[in-house]
């Protein structure tokens, strides 16, 4: 944390309205109060909530009318009101969400690199947050993971001041006092220092009765690896928290009564959840008071509650835990229904993976609350109660349902196959004698298999491996996920440190792109086999197109060009051997059959993603693209596998395309008019730097900022062919696709196999789909017939083993050693042989790379005395190793197999002894 000099907000307004500065003994925190007997910053949990039942306001507002006071008053004090950016920052490369409203502007506005769309302007902006997550619920409503965010927005320039620091506070006072009737001696202005997106700057928190309602920053510095400096902008960034103002207008319960009112009655009742108001009223009191991320926080608060309102502490804590689940469900399926609606799909990946790590915890809680199967109908009540405001809910409902309906899918088959997965990992985790599942484990089958905590927990305890869940495991997850992992910006090496004082080189290839051959001066050689010239046709590698390939004549020397690639504006050409002459004028010639199969795949992207986007939805974003010469693959974000239909369909549309030959367009634009005029979906292939963007359109059909070469117009693609389609990741659809002669190569290739294929099979071309669905019917036959058959043998081993077992007193003893059997597992053989009957306790060695024991009991081996977790202890020291687990199961390994009788042995004798027996071989 920067520290704030004291000087810092001595400001004129604060000396006119008599605040003075003063330091919090609770929290030692600097603040600004006009309060002569303020003692404390004003801010829970230094001081409790007063606001509820008793609103310091002049009237009531709503959300919606919060929103639009707010846009109000600052429009009418000169500020432009602008319409909240998407959710989702795709013009940006740091950032996946928009988690406050000056995220719409770094980091191109705030640096400098193009101009506010106004100055001054106010907007309220929805943001998206997951780093609270855990605390949605139990704050009662002070943190929410989807909220909104009014910002009225400054951009001082050297040349240019709009107000800094004291008008600021003048106009978020003035909202308070003299609109909302807010009483100017209740206000406290608690100082802070803010960082975020690079930049940061003191700032001043809003608090007014224990609620921190708005902060205001003073962004004038850009941090440099922990250092400040500042910059030449200085940009008022505002914060008023529209959630909150309305909840301080209205005194409710809590947050969420505020926000959603009807909405959370309507959940309550599907959960037939009805708490008190004196339950409701103590529990914000206590959470403002009591909140703290140390789970201990909770069993203090309930028992305060409950001596406070007379009810019995176990009782108030199972009504807690189900209101603030229904808070926590209902701010996230509001969160569901906009990250859906900007067409996010459910993956692994960027975006994606946030929106399946909300998904999937509103379905866990819906689950605990026993209304799963309402989930969709909550999500559909939310685009119904934000749609008026947010016309794009309503606009993408179907994107939504369908985006929902596959992932809940999704959700409940991994519940499903979640036990069989966490057993594998507890077998192999106690072979090494780890008794639990570290933390990092948990995120990372939560990543992998996308398993959570609970169900880990679930099926792990089954097996004896300990699971303790951290109370802040889903931020741990959000923040591994949060910020994309782009590359750092490394020291300069030789070669940039070579370029840095060459001009920028003409780029010939956007002047004229059919234009082959050319004539440039050697600027520099910047390694033995590399040149630049001052111009080139060449086109660098950028943007999923391999640079151009070609020759380099120069005197009487040609060499190979082998690669292009840019250097912020430098070209540069890597040649296959050094030019040696010593003249400085050269002759270019670029392979122009390569050049032209390359401009008609990138043209065929564009063409594919306007027809997959007809065809699936307005979900379809560019997840990745690669151009190549014969084929070129689009990668593209879909909630499931596109059906052969689908498929056909696409292809279509783009053959559809190229036959009407629409004109493909290009044109240099100034960012802000580029977006202002074709919005974001320019940014398909991810954030483009610059204060100019290449647009390049074909009309009716796609838009999109690209810097590839492309045909003139559609028709010159030929034909379009998909080769295949494939599942890339979760969420992600790979399709491989041929345009013009390499699409009429694949074509007569497919014929060519068929003619095989038909051949080999002995019938025509039309009757292989026949013929091979007999075939692969006999195959499936066969392969039933043999999982039967490993089925019976199963069966009979075990009962084998159960009739050759040892009686020991109560319980009959299987002993076994083993080598490892493709029908069954050795955890799966001891868990058949415990649940055939309860007196069993199977004692099981398997001889493969080391010696793996599995010890299961049945209940009334259990009961009788038998420990399985104490015998794998004992048993496997002999063998050299570790293990353990629970009285009903345990496993462990280790590499001395040649002791594995004596281990038998033991085991034996250990039964007996828990038994209270002596070990002796009485039959069976």
């Amino acid at each position: 944390m920067f520290e704030i000099d004291a000087s810092e907000f001595d400001l004129p307004f604060f000396k006119e309205e008599r605040f003075a500065r003063r330091t919090c003994p609770n929290c030692k925190s600097q603040y600004w109060s006009s309060n002569p007997d303020q003692e404390i910053c004003g801010e829970v949990p230094c001081q409790p909530y007063t606001f509820i039942g008793n609103p310091p306001t002049k009237r009531r507002y709503d959300v919606r009318e919060m929103r639009i006071q707010f846009l109000d008053y600052f429009a009418e004090r000169g500020h432009t009101r602008i319409k909240p950016y998407p959710l989702v920052a795709r013009w940006r490369d740091d950032v996946y969400l928009v988690g406050a409203s000056i995220y719409d502007f770094q980091p191109y506005v705030t640096e400098g690199t193009m101009p506010p769309p106004a100055n001054p302007l106010v907007i309220s902006q929805p943001c998206i947050r997951f780093t609270d997550i855990e605390q949605v619920g139990p704050t009662g409503g002070r943190h929410t993971t989807i909220f909104e965010m009014g910002g009225h927005h400054a951009f001082n320039y050297p040349s240019k001041e709009v107000y800094w620091k004291d008008e600021t506070v003048r106009y978020h006072h003035k909202l308070l006092v003299d609109v909302l009737g807010v009483p100017s001696q209740s206000i406290t202005y608690k100082e802070h220092f803010w960082s975020g997106g690079g930049n940061a700057g003191p700032d001043l928190e809003g608090i007014v009765a224990g609620l921190e309602i708005s902060t205001l920053v003073f962004m004038k510095y850009r941090v440099e690896q922990d250092k400040l400096v500042s910059i030449p902008i200085r940009t008022v960034d505002t914060g008023y928290g529209i959630e909150r103002w309305s909840w301080l207008s209205q005194g409710s319960v809590s947050g969420f009564n505020a926000i959603y009112g009807r909405l959370l009655d309507q959940v309550q009742d599907m959960a037939k959840i009805r708490p008190t108001e004196n339950l409701l009223t103590a529990l914000n009191h206590f959470a403002g008071m009591l909140y703290t991320t140390n789970k201990d926080w909770r069993t203090s608060a309930t028992q305060s509650i409950a001596q406070e309102i007379g009810q019995d502490h176990a009782t108030v804590q199972e009504t807690i835990s189900t209101l603030e689940a229904s808070y926590a469900l209902t701010d996230h399926t509001k969160a569901v229904a906009f990250l859906l609606a900007e067409g996010v799909v459910p993956s692994n990946t960027g975006e994606g993976y946030l929106a399946r790590l909300i998904i999937r915890r509103a379905a866990r809680i819906a689950r605990q609350l026993g209304i799963l199967d309402k989930i969709h109908d909550l999500v559909e009540a939310q685009i119904k109660f934000w749609g008026s405001d947010f016309p794009n809910l309503r606009a993408m409902r179907r994107e939504v349902r369908d985006g929902l309906q596959t992932e809940i899918g999704k959700y409940q088959e991994t519940v499903t196959r979640g036990s069989e997965i966490v057993v594998r990992l507890a077998k192999e985790l106690s072979s090494k004698g780890v008794r639990r599942i570290p933390i990092d484990r948990l995120v990372e089958l939560y990543d992998s298999q996308g398993l959570s905590p609970e169900i880990v927990k679930e099926g792990a305890e089954r097996v004896g491996v300990e699971v303790e869940v951290p109370e802040n495991f889903l931020t741990l997850v959000a923040e591994r996920h949060t910020n994309p992992n782009t590359p750092k910006a490394t020291e300069t090496n030789s070669l940039t440190e070579k370029l840095r004082d060459l001009p920028a080189t003409r780029t010939l290839y956007y002047d004229d792109q059919d234009k082959d051959s050319f004539r440039g001066k050697v600027v520099a050689r910047p390694t033995e086999n590399s040149v630049v010239l001052d111009q080139t046709c060449f086109y660098p590698q950028g943007g999923g197109q391999p640079g151009d390939t070609g020759t380099i004549r120069a005197g009487g020397q040609t060499v190979k060009v082998v690669d292009v690639q840019k250097y912020a504006g430098t070209i540069v050409h890597y040649l296959d051997q050094s030019l040696t002459t010593e003249t400085d004028l050269v002759e270019g010639q670029i392979d122009w059959a390569r050049r032209q199969s390359l401009m008609r795949h990138h043209t065929g992207t564009h063409t594919l993603l306007g027809a997959a986007r007809r065809v699936l939805g307005d979900h379809v974003w560019q997840a990745g693209a690669q151009k190549d010469v014969d084929t070129s693959r689009l990668d593209i974000t879909h909630y499931r596998g596109i059906t052969k239909k689908e498929r056909e369909r696409i292809e279509l549309l783009a053959n559809q395309v190229i036959q009407k030959d629409l004109p493909v367009l290009t044109a240099w634009l100034a960012r802000e008019k580029a977006e202002a005029k074709y919005g974001f979906r320019l940014y398909q292939g991810g954030a483009v730097p610059g204060a100019k963007i290449r647009v390049v359109r074909i009309p009716g059909w796609d838009v999109e900022a690209c810097g590839g070469t492309h045909c003139k117009r559609t028709g010159e693609l030929g034909v379009f062919k998909i080769e295949k389609i494939d599942r890339l990741q979760d969420g992600v659809e790979r399709i491989i696709f041929a345009a013009g002669e390499a699409a009429l190569q694949r074509i007569r290739r497919n014929e060519e196999i068929l003619s095989e294929t038909s051949s080999i099979l002995g019938t025509t071309t039309e009757r292989i789909p026949e013929v091979s669905k007999t075939l692969m019917a006999e195959r499936d036959k066969l392969a039933r017939e043999v999982g039967k058959l490993r089925e019976r043998k199963t069966n009979s081993r075990v009962k084998q083993l159960i009739k050759n077992a040892k009686l020991i007193g109560p319980v009959r003893l299987v002993l076994l050693k083993t080598t490892p059997r493709k029908e069954i597992e050795l955890v799966e053989l001891a868990n058949k042989l415990k649940e055939s009957s309860t007196d069993i306790v199977a004692v099981l060695f398997e001889m493969s790379d080391r010696a793996y024991i599995s010890v299961a009991a049945g209940e009334g081996a259990v009961k009788a005395g038998v420990d399985a977790a104490a015998i794998v202890s004992q048993v496997s020291g002999v063998i050299g190793g570790k293990g353990g687990g629970r009285p009903f199961f345990a496993t462990g390994a280790g590499p001395e197999m040649d002791r594995v009788d004596d281990a038998l042995v033991l085991a034996e004798r250990l039964v007996a002894e828990q038994l209270g027996l002596q070990a002796t071989e009485k039959g069976s």
